[in-house]
């Protein structure tokens, strides 16, 4: 039995009507309800959206409507006029919508409704947890509902939930500019899965984290305190199969045959997009009419049908775009129509799913040229329906389908001289490379279909990947505590930079404040208890922070030691043979120099590169390239190169954490339980080094072989104290 699904969208899979005075909810087209239609019956799960404006119908009639919804799993969210004007249309579709389709000339001036989106987001969680069941799957959809994850989270903080974006994610600097990006990216987080059409856009969506919350994410996922949240890359499809087996039946042929009829032997391009800014129609018109001018005699051998549904009327953009279009058209059709003809057949209106495939049949040029879109699932459609093997895609780069229909003949929607150019070419295809495209287009339109979209969401959602780098419960560090206790000589290891403090920008923002101090000196006088602070700082710095401890120091990751009780420093390691010290510098500086925000750190026996102020993708492209660049320059030297946190260390061979435990274990007296605390990869490296028996504790997350996790170093603290009451 499947867990019960929760869906969450704007719209539901229904549509309202009256007929003959009666409440008739017939089934919504479109890929959301058919996707998810079949897991919303078989989870017995329900459906949470807006019904529509009912305002128009009587009490009696809404409570029928509500009856029948609820008969068929179905929760309404009622919202007033004024919440639909202001949540959907001027902040949703007047803010939201451009700026995640780049298209920021079209924001308003002011845009003074973001309290009524945030409270119908509330509305929507509100009844979503009202529905929660304990094992309940929760999917919220697109970019209407973009807070409702982390509304959620506050009220069900054990609820599993996804969250999917139908439109693109804008590159960083692009979402910067929304005033309530932080708001936006909090509320996301809220989810334990957040997919995406493309790999490009999950890209875009970690670097929107990196730049504005400062939040760095790791591999497919980033950390919320001890919780994952996991970013996914899930294509949507269609329903292929019923596109397939409508463009074989009987009527669909009959209407393909007329509209060849009228074509008069015309090669028939096809349009067919919602009346939307985004859709790139005007550059379209435009490089049809440079088509016509360039060459005449494609007056007479080409014609357009641009089908354009109406959306948003009531919007100012949008009536604007309608007067565009229709004013391109007039011109285009008047300066290049015949007596017998004119290129362009417009059609402002729906269609039946009949008469659109149909026109999918009959096209011999399939034009989707959006400027941006999230996926585009016209050209999937178009794909499905050429059970024939033939036609040709015109496809957008900036189209999330390009990233699959490699097939199809790609264009800069932008450029309509390229565009022009790219329609003769698919004009000239020949038959057998038509076919080729066409069929591997179509084998792969039909395996990566919606129900697979659907179902790959939620297996993805029901997995529970990454749990496991949650904190150690507490009964099971009570168990720690105990064995602390009981130890006849404890040997604590602590690392500093992200176990006793946070991981700070400059070194100055790393000393030890005297809470730490009362806390370390309070470790040290338990009794047979020795206390070793494990850095990779320079000596001085640490002197400078610690001297008057109690403890002792290792510095430079294990290189250099001051026993308990001692001013001198020892070395650990053999650190005789430096000479390649001066070239790791150089090469190191004339990085640093090309990375602003990326400066060089020396200590005695080893130098670091380090890179946290710099710009999140710059910086990391610079390490990977400085990482080969000493590898080849050092190649005859006895170094490693150490990957650590926003920074490349070149040290001696050898040199290391684990030199500890040789150190440890060879002076009097031996310690019969040692415990180690640490958070990155030079800690790994003591962990590994411990003897049987030791404790081992990572600090944060990331995968380690660490036996325990505390969640960050205000946990460590907190367990330290504990040790010492």
């Amino acid at each position: 039995m499947p867990n019960r699904l929760v869906i969450a969208s704007n719209r539901l899979p229904v549509s309202t009507e009256i007929a003959d005075g009666e409440i008739v909810l017939s089934p919504a087209s479109g890929g959301v309800a058919t996707g998810l239609r079949a897991w919303h019956e078989r989870s017995s799960g329900v459906w949470v959206g807006w019904p529509g404006t009912l305002t128009r119908l009587s009490k009696t009639q809404r409570q029928q409507v509500d009856a029948q919804l609820a008969a068929r799993h179905i929760v309404p969210v009622h919202l007033t006029r004024r919440e639909v004007r202001e949540y959907y249309d001027e902040f949703s579709n007047g803010v939201l919508w451009p700026v995640f389709h780049y298209l920021i000339d079209r924001l308003p001036l002011e845009a003074a409704t973001w309290e009524s989106y945030r409270r119908v987001n509330e509305h929507f969680a509100d009844r979503i947890a009202e529905q929660y069941q304990p094992g309940d799957l929760i999917w919220v959809h697109d970019y209407q509902l973009l807070l409702v994850p982390g509304l959620l989270r506050q009220r069900l903080p054990d609820a599993r939930i996804g969250f999917f974006l139908h439109i693109p994610f804008p590159a960083g600097e692009v979402f910067r500019i929304l005033p309530w990006r932080r708001d936006i990216l909090e509320g996301l987080l809220g989810a334990d899965l957040i997919g995406f059409h493309t790999y490009s856009y999950v890209q875009h969506f970690a670097a929107a984290l990196s730049d504005v919350s400062g939040t760095e994410p790791e591999d497919d996922r980033v950390w919320v305190d001890d919780r994952p949240v996991r970013l996914g890359v899930f294509p949507m499809g269609i329903d292929a199969t019923a596109f397939r087996d409508l463009a074989s039946s009987a009527d669909v042929d009959a209407q393909v045959e007329m509209i060849r009829r009228e074509a008069r032997g015309r090669r028939i391009l096809l349009g067919v997009d919602r009346l939307d800014y985004t859709k790139g129609i005007s550059r379209r018109l435009l490089a049809l009419e440079h088509l016509l001018r360039d060459d005449p005699s494609f007056r007479e051998r080409i014609r357009l049908i641009q089908v354009a549904v109406p959306s948003r009327d009531a919007v100012p953009s949008y009536q604007e775009l309608s007067r565009e279009v229709d004013g391109l058209i007039g011109r285009i059709n008047g300066t290049y129509g015949t007596a017998t003809a004119v290129p362009i057949h417009y059609l402002h209106q729906s269609v039946t799913r009949e008469q659109l495939v149909a026109l999918y049949r009959a096209a011999d040029v399939m034009l989707v040229t959006p400027l941006r879109d999230g996926m585009n699932l016209v050209a999937k459609e178009y794909v499905a329906s050429r059970t024939d093997d033939d036609g040709v895609l015109v496809l957008s780069e900036f189209a999330g389908a390009a990233e699959e229909l490699h097939e199809a003949v790609l264009v800069n929607a932008y450029d309509t001289r390229d565009l022009a150019a790219k329609i003769r070419n698919a004009l000239d295809l020949g038959p057998d490379e038509r076919a080729r495209r066409m069929r591997t287009m179509r084998r792969r339109v039909m395996a990566h279909d919606v129900h697979r979209w659907a179902d790959e969401f939620v297996r993805a959602l029901e997995r529970d990947t990454g749990y496991e780098a949650r904190a150690t419960p507490e009964e099971a560090l009570k168990d720690v505590t105990a064995r602390v206790r009981t130890a006849d000589v404890l040997d604590l290891l602590l690392d500093y930079d992200g176990t006793l403090v946070p991981i700070a920008r400059t070194p100055e923002q790393a000393a030890p404040d005297a809470a730490l101090r009362r806390l370390v000196t309070g470790l040290a006088e338990r009794p047979r208890t020795h206390v070793h602070i494990v850095s990779g700082r320079p000596r001085p710095l640490l002197e400078e922070w610690l001297a008057a401890l109690p403890v002792t120091l290792w510095a430079e990751h294990g290189i250099w030691v001051r026993p308990e009780g001692e001013t001198a420093w020892q070395t650990a390691l053999d650190i005789s043979h430096l000479q390649w010290l001066d070239r790791a510098r150089a090469l190191m500086e004339e990085f640093a120099a090309d990375t602003p925000g990326a400066f060089v750190e020396e200590k005695s026996a080893s130098i670091a590169w380090h890179y946290r102020e710099a710009t999140r993708a710059f910086g990391a492209a610079q390490a990977r390239k400085l990482r080969v660049a000493l590898a080849k320059t050092l190649s005859d030297a006895p170094i490693d190169v150490l990957e650590g946190k926003k920074l490349l260390e070149v040290r001696p061979r050898g040199a290391g954490k684990s030199i500890i435990m040789q150190w440890l274990l060879s002076h009097e007296p031996a310690p019969t339980l040692i415990v180690a605390f640490g958070d990155d990869r030079t800690d790994e490296e003591m962990f590994a080094a411990l003897p049987p028996g030791s404790v081992s504790v990572h600090i944060g997350r990331g995968a380690t072989m660490a036996t325990h996790r505390l969640r960050d170093w205000t946990a460590t603290r907190n367990f330290l104290s504990s040790l010492i009451a």
